[in-house]
C-alpha cells in the first residue's frame, strides 16, 4: 500500500525517508515540492536524485482532493464540495477580501455533535478525515487559485470551522495545523490560523499544549439552559467549565483572547435580555463577540433575526465595553455562509432516520427575565 505523503508532517516524513537510507534534508526537499509548489509528480523533482524519485514512485503518493463540484457565488465567495470516498463529501470554501483570503476548512464527513441550527449537524456523522484529506483542502486551493509559485500569498488565514467538530478528530487535525504552520510546507502564523470548537474542554487543554492557535468557541447562548438545547455538548461541558478551559487556554494562545461565535435566531436568543445576560457571563473572559446573522437551510426550524434585533443586541454589548462585530454573510446564494455547509454524509449515526419517525416538536424558547 503506497504512502500519501500529502498528510505526513516533517517528523514522519523525516522517518520515511530515513527508512530509506535518506537524510532529513530530502524531506524538507519533498515538503518544498509538495507544499510550496503544489507537485504531485515525483518525477518531477528536479533536485532530487532520478533513483531517490523512481523509489518515490513505487512507494509513495502525493494525492489531492478529487473536486466533484465547484460553485462561485455572486460576492466571489467559492465553494468546493470534494469526495471522500464511500459515498461521502465535504466542503471547502475560499472567502476573498481586499485586504486577505480566508480559507474555511472541514474536518469530518458531517458531525455528530447535533447543535440544532447548523446544516452540517442536522446530516449526521459518517467518519474523521485523514491529515491528508484536511491538508488536501488547502493544498487544493492554492492548486485552484493560482496560488503556489505566486510572490503573493493568496490565502493568508485559515479556520477549522467547515464541516466537523476539529476537535473530536484531535490528532488528524493536530497534524494538519502543523503542515499549516511549518515554514517548509504553507509557513502561516498561529494568529492567522482559528480554530473553532463548540466545546470538547479535554481536547481544548490538549490543544492548548501541543498546537495552540487561535481559538473560537461556538457559544450562541448565554446561558446554560439555553445553550443545553442549541449546543446538545454543553450538557456534558457547561459554560462554567468552558470558560475555565478558555482562561487555561490564553495562557499559551497567540492571542490574549478567546472569539465567542454567536448565532442569532429569531425569538430564541436574540433579545436585549438575552444581550445584558450575555455581558455578564462572558465578564470572566477575555473576548471578542462575532455575532452571525442565521443562514437558513431546509427545514431548519429557525428564522434570521431581524437587522434591527441584531443592531440592538451589538448596541448592547458595545455599551458594556465588549469588542463585537457582525459577520457579513457570504456565499449564501451557493449555500457557502456560516452554518450552511453539508456535504453528502452517509450517516452512521442514523440520525436522519430517527428524526423522520417522530414527529417535530416546536422549539420553545426559554424566556430571560430583564434585569
Amino acid at each position: 500500500m503506497t504512502v500519501n505523503l500529502l498528510g505526513l508532517v516533517r517528523q514522519e516524513l523525516n522517518a520515511f525517508c530515513q527508512d530509506l537510507g535518506e537524510k532529513p534534508f530530502r524531506a524538507k526537499q519533498i515538503m518544498h515540492w509538495m507544499h510550496q509548489s503544489g507537485v504531485c509528480d515525483f518525477a518531477a523533482m528536479s533536485d532530487i536524485s532520478k533513483l531517490l524519485r523512481e523509489r518515490l514512485g513505487g512507494l509513495a503518493c502525493i494525492k489531492g482532493p478529487k473536486v466533484i463540484q465547484d460553485s462561485i457565488a455572486l460576492d466571489g465567495t467559492r465553494k468546493w464540495l470534494i469526495d471522500v470516498g464511500t459515498g461521502n463529501a465535504i466542503e471547502t470554501v475560499f472567502i476573498p477580501e481586499s485586504t486577505r483570503g480566508t480559507l474555511c476548512v472541514s474536518s469530518q464527513a458531517g458531525c455528530a455533535l447535533e447543535c440544532t441550527f447548523c446544516s452540517t449537524g442536522r446530516q449526521g456523522f459518517n467518519r474523521n478525515l485523514s491529515a491528508a484529506e484536511i491538508i488536501g483542502q488547502l493544498w487544493w486551493a492554492n492548486q485552484c487559485l493560482g496560488a503556489f509559485g505566486s510572490e503573493e500569498r493568496v490565502i493568508s488565514n485559515v479556520v477549522m470551522m467547515g464541516m466537523g467538530e476539529p476537535l473530536a478528530n484531535f490528532d488528524n487535525v493536530v497534524k494538519a495545523l502543523q503542515l499549516m504552520l511549518d515554514d517548509d510546507a504553507y509557513g502561516l502564523s498561529r494568529r492567522r490560523v482559528t480554530l473553532s470548537t463548540s466545546g470538547l474542554v479535554p481536547a481544548m487543554d490538549r490543544l492548548r499544549e501541543e498546537c495552540p492557535v487561535a481559538l473560537a468557541v461556538s457559544l450562541h447562548a448565554p446561558n446554560d439552559a439555553l445553550r443545553n438545547q442549541l449546543v446538545p455538548i454543553n450538557r456534558k461541558y457547561p459554560i462554567r467549565e468552558l470558560f475555565a478551559a478558555c482562561l487555561r487556554y490564553i495562557e499559551k494562545a497567540p492571542r490574549d483572547f478567546v472569539t465567542f461565535e454567536y448565532v442569532l435566531l429569531d425569538g430564541v436568543n436574540d433579545t436585549l435580555a438575552h444581550a445584558r445576560e450575555l455581558v455578564e457571563t462572558v465578564k470572566p473572559v477575555p473576548c471578542k463577540i462575532n455575532l452571525i446573522p442565521f443562514n437558513p437551510f431546509a427545514n431548519a426550524g429557525y428564522e434570521r433575526s431581524k437587522p434591527e434585533a441584531v443592531s440592538r443586541f451589538r448596541d448592547v454589548l458595545l455599551q458594556a465595553g465588549l469588542v463585537t462585530t457582525v459577520r457579513k454573510t457570504r456565499g449564501d446564494d451557493i449555500a457557502a455562509a456560516c452554518g450552511q455547509l453539508a456535504g453528502q454524509v452517509k450517516d452512521k449515526t442514523r440520525r436522519v432516520q430517527r428524526r423522520a419517525l417522530v414527529q417535530t416538536t416546536p422549539f420553545i424558547p426559554i424566556k430571560v427575565v430583564a434585569m
